[in-house]
């Protein structure tokens, strides 16, 4: 298989994953209060699947008086977009119009796209079709959901929940080829998953994005196995 169709076949298979899980979005925001149109607008212009789940499930709890707070989860969720932003910055172009519509669509399936190539045009090519792929199928199921939510019933019992994260994993375990890589992955995981019950959403992942720094930072771990080998000894 040819680059550009590995590249376009794993930006496919994200869209499709995250997209699914739209509807999930879509039958819990009506749940929670919000009109038909009101949930998709929020899916055009807000565009970050955690930022709005934190958002409605906030907004659920406690009704419009919960409006600042629902606001304040999805802002703190959001802040990793910057990170992402400043990662993809040379890749989506030099121009500023390009840039300024690139930033709608950073987000975190089409920057782990785009940064599991080695190529800076397959980089380029992963996170438009990620992006622009999600952006569209991603509105499409929120209005599914909307509509339709309550005839579907509990999105978790058809496993929407998990798809996003099946499509995480499935980037990253191609990455785990070196004791670096494998480090960071372990130790970002094992901190999400310790803090999740006792921080408010979103807030675990920051922490571990932290970790992950920290441990690629000071390459803990780094060396490969075969490069902390001893060199044979020359015989003289």
């Amino acid at each position: 298989m040819s680059a550009d169709r590995e590249v376009w076949r794993e930006a496919l298979g994200v869209v499709l994953a995250t997209s699914a899980y739209g509807v999930s979005f879509g039958a819990l925001a009506v749940a929670s209060g919000l009109d038909v149109w009101q949930t998709c607008v929020l899916s055009l212009l807000m565009f970050t699947g955690g930022s709005q789940f934190a958002f409605v499930g906030v907004f659920a709890a406690g009704g419009v008086a919960a409006l600042p707070s629902a606001i304040a989860s999805a802002v703190l969720l959001g802040v990793r977009n910057v990170a992402y932003g400043m990662r993809m910055s040379p890749v989506v172009g030099t121009t500023p119009a390009r840039r300024a519509l690139a930033a709608h669509f950073t987000i975190d399936e089409s920057t782990a796209v785009a940064v599991s190539q080695s190529d800076p045009r397959l980089r380029r090519v992963g996170f438009w079709v990620t992006g622009i792929g999600i952006f569209l199928g991603w509105n499409l199921t929120t209005l599914i959901g909307a509509l339709v939510g309550d005839v579907l019933g509990d999105p978790k019992t058809w496993g929407l929940d998990a798809a996003a994260a099946a499509a995480f994993l499935a980037l990253l375990w191609p990455r785990l080829q070196q004791r670096q890589a494998i480090a960071v992955g372990i130790a970002a995981a094992v901190v999400a998953a310790a803090l999740t019950p006792m921080l408010m959403p979103g807030l675990p992942v920051l922490v571990a994005a932290v970790v992950a720094i920290l441990v690629g930072w000071f390459d803990w771990l780094g060396r490969d196995i075969a490069s902390a080998a001893p060199e044979p000894e020359v015989i003289r």
